[in-house]
């Protein structure tokens, strides 16, 4: 009789245990709508956190891997780059030319797809992946992304129609952001040829002259915007005054912590090496709602620490 309870148990454990790894997938694959539902929501508090080129400290930067990485940790968005080859083939990759990122040497715009498929992805080390992953297109990255994380494609603008056309065809344009320094104007011809868009935010640096004209533009118009990303080197009363008046116009606050340039010293290094109170505790406190980092998991920790994400 014992044996049959041992064995009743054991199997009640396993169905839940798989009730559970279901139930993370419904999660998962409702995933990206409930981020964008967030970043519709100016009076939502919770943080997204966007991660720089995937988990590129684990593996290589802008690959398939690294997106998945960043996907289980419970991240919000992944942000991508994206290139074009000479026969029109969006795929992966920051920089014009392979020679950092790859095994390979050239430039994307001359290569062939097939051709960038000769060569492998390096680490941020710079040496050969272990895992001999190559250049992936956007299309494989969409795949992985759908319904799970938002994903912002860096340079997404200057490829918008090729961009766009994917997307509706894979049924991921919701969770597609994209962001630039375009005039207002400029942004709404571009989207108006279109029936669906993809989201967009504009890119300000308050300390810019033509910069602050643009955001100028942008906050007068009679729709707030969905978020605004904000770059500052030092920390200026129009800085402040910037960061203000996005958060009472109803908008999202994204800024970065990438780098000390970026953020005015509050950069993810900085929060390593001495406190991330001191540092991501400060950008919360000046209202930011989405932080790109490239310590995912530092970041997340704080937040969900302070209540701050799921």
């Amino acid at each position: 009789m014992r044996i049959f309870k041992l064995l009743f148990v054991a199997l009640g454990v396993a169905s839940m245990l798989a009730s559970c790894a279901d139930g993370n997938a419904i999660r998962d694959d409702k995933r990206a709508a409930k981020v964008v539902a967030e970043i519709r929501n100016p009076k939502s508090k919770n943080v997204l956190v966007v991660c720089h080129r995937g988990d590129w400290r684990n593996y290589p930067e802008n690959s398939i891997p690294a997106i998945e990485s960043v996907i289980k940790m419970g991240a919000d968005i992944v942000e991508l780059d994206i290139a074009l080859t000479a026969d029109s083939v969006l795929v992966l990759q920051h920089d014009r030319t392979i020679d950092r990122c790859t095994t390979g040497r050239g430039r994307v715009q001359d290569m062939t797809y097939d051709s960038l498929q000769k060569f492998y992805l390096k680490t941020a080390h710079g040496v050969r992946s272990s895992l001999d992953l190559k250049v992936p297109t956007l299309r494989e990255a969409l795949e992985v992304c759908k319904d799970r994380i938002v994903v912002n494609i860096d340079k997404g603008y200057d490829h918008y129609a090729l961009v766009l056309a994917m997307a509706e065809e894979m049924g991921v344009t919701e969770q597609i952001l994209i962001k630039g320094g375009k005039s207002l104007a400029d942004v709404r011809e571009k989207m108006s040829a279109h029936k669906n868009n993809l989201l967009y935010m504009p890119i300000i640096t308050p300390t810019n002259a033509k910069s602050s004209a643009l955001f100028d533009e942008y906050i007068a118009d009679s729709e707030p915007q969905l978020a605004y990303e904000v770059c500052w080197g030092k920390m200026t009363p129009e800085v402040e005054q910037c960061m203000k008046r996005v958060v009472e116009d109803g908008s999202k606050l994204w800024v970065n912590s990438l780098w000390n340039s970026l953020c005015g010293g509050l950069s993810d290094d900085v929060a390593y090496e001495t406190s991330a109170e001191e540092v991501y505790g400060k950008l919360v406190d000046m209202g930011a709602t989405m932080i790109q980092t490239d310590r995912p998991e530092l970041l997340l920790n704080y937040l969900r620490s302070q209540g701050l994400h799921d």
